[in-house]
């Protein structure tokens, strides 16, 4: 309960401001991935986009990098953990069928004590 108040007391603010800067960046930019370009060419016009949406996909681009990786960087826990569920897995099978074995010898060996007292 407390870590959702948290939560929605970090987010919402963070929404709030991230919200606020968009509408304060509106204005376009020129969008150039060659460095080598010379400096009047960048200050030609031609298309561009906000501001805002330039920061945003960076932002988008780097969250999305910084998942993939901890994805591969946590493959080698996942793979352990993946042996580690199916060895308890093949134990609890092998425990259960020694507990239906052990039933089965009870109920035969007391049979066997039931018949031995009906003789007598």
């Amino acid at each position: 309960m407390i870590n959702k108040i948290i939560g929605w007391l970090v987010l919402v603010p963070l929404c709030l401001g991230l919200i606020l800067f968009a509408l304060a960046n509106r204005h376009f930019v020129a969008v150039n991935f060659n460095p080598f370009t010379a400096s009047d060419a960048v200050a030609t016009p031609g298309y561009g986009v906000p501001l805002f949406v330039v920061l945003f996909t960076v932002l988008l681009i780097g969250v999305l990098l910084g998942g993939i990786a901890t994805w591969f960087s946590q493959a080698r826990h996942r793979r352990g953990e993946k042996h580690w569920r199916r060895e308890a897995f093949q134990l609890n099978k092998e425990l259960e069928a020694l507990r239906r074995n052990q039933s089965q010898v009870a109920s035969g060996s007391q049979g066997e004590v039931d018949d031995l007292l009906e003789l007598r």
